[in-house]
């Protein structure tokens, strides 16, 4: 039979076909990997995507999910994310290439800084649900989101705000939707852009900045070392565990929120079989106690949406994006 290969124009065709099969008929038949599978990674080491694309290879291979291939982590940051988006045209059709999908890529491409369309590539699944969250060092007088926006309605030039990897990215429309929503001209902050949100972290330890936007992962680590305090959470709902103790945008006043999503890329023309395995794999990854327990140490939320729900996603963050950034003017970019 001839395979489907997934496009932009028909991807959502599988819906009612072959996708809908139930995962233990995929096991059967079909497309399984024949070589070292590339994962290439579109960000820097040391914030979250890295470290979930490295969960996700370990556990990929710790479950033996890749029919006895290793799976390679490669890091290729560099102008937004494309340098990776890059590996995976040069490779149409090939499941053997994976890439990572995120919130920050979609943003990417509404403000113009990533030279790409999200939608000629097939987001195969999502499986981590992020907190951005702000955060400031131990010794700051800034102790809740009502001191940092005051702060910045008398001065919004006063604090030095690091995000990561550039303006107009996930962190940094995390950061000044609820600050324009609390009345704080977004539009003149003083925005420092890093390539990795560990830089960023590293900068705040080390006085170059005064305050951080940034996920979990690079977060929650410096708190519990007692170096770093969180004042707000851009979750929609008030956290649990290492986030119990940080209120959200929301319960202090400020109506905004902003949630973003960690999953896995295909190439363009992928087909149904190719599809139906990666799904089925990291279905398995998202409930294996050992990446539940990485996701939720880092303070995230662990979780799975596939195929057809990843592709949903994209879509409706792209609409949903392009209304924010509209709302944020020039403070976007």
């Amino acid at each position: 039979m001839k395979s489907t290969a997934i496009n932009r124009r028909q991807s959502l065709a599988l819906v009612g076909g072959a996708l809908a099969l139930p995962p233990a008929a995929w096991a059967q038949a079909g497309w399984k990997p024949t070589q070292n599978i590339n994962y290439v990674i579109g960000v820097a080491a040391g914030g979250s995507v890295d470290l979930y694309a490295r969960g996700i290879k370990t556990a990929l291979e710790t479950l033996k999910l890749v029919n006895g291939q290793t799976v390679v982590a490669d890091n290729k940051p560099g102008a937004a994310g494309l340098l990776a988006l890059q590996q995976l045209q040069r490779a149409p059709g090939n499941a053997h290439v994976l890439g990572t999908f995120h919130t920050g890529s979609i943003a990417g491409q509404v403000t113009g800084i990533l030279k790409a369309d999200m939608r000629e590539y097939v987001p195969v699944a999502m499986l981590v649900e992020e907190t951005t969250l702000v955060a400031v060092r131990a010794d700051s007088p800034l102790r809740t989101a009502k001191d940092l926006v005051d702060a910045l309605k008398r001065d919004p030039t006063a604090l030095k705000i690091a995000v990561a990897p550039l303006r107009g990215l996930n962190t940094h429309l995390a950061i000044v939707k609820p600050l324009q929503a609390a009345g704080v001209d977004v539009a003149k902050l003083t925005i420092a852009p890093f390539r990795s949100s560990g830089e960023s972290m590293t900068a705040l330890l080390g006085g170059h900045v005064d305050v951080v936007s940034a996920t979990g992962p690079t977060v929650v680590p410096q708190v519990q070392a007692g170096k770093v305090r969180m004042i707000a959470s851009a979750a929609p709902e008030h956290g649990t565990g290492p986030l119990a103790g940080v209120k959200t945008w929301r319960e202090q006043g400020v109506a905004a929120d902003y949630v973003s999503y960690n999953g896995v890329l295909l190439p363009a023309g992928v087909d149904a079989e190719q599809i139906r395995f990666w799904e089925d794999a990291l279905r398995k990854v998202a409930a294996s106690p050992e990446w539940i327990a990485l996701v939720e140490k880092s303070g995230n939320k662990p979780m799975f949406k596939g195929y057809v729900d990843s592709h949903r996603y994209l879509q409706s963050e792209l609409a949903s994006t392009q209304q924010l950034v509209g709302s944020l003017g020039a403070a976007a970019k």
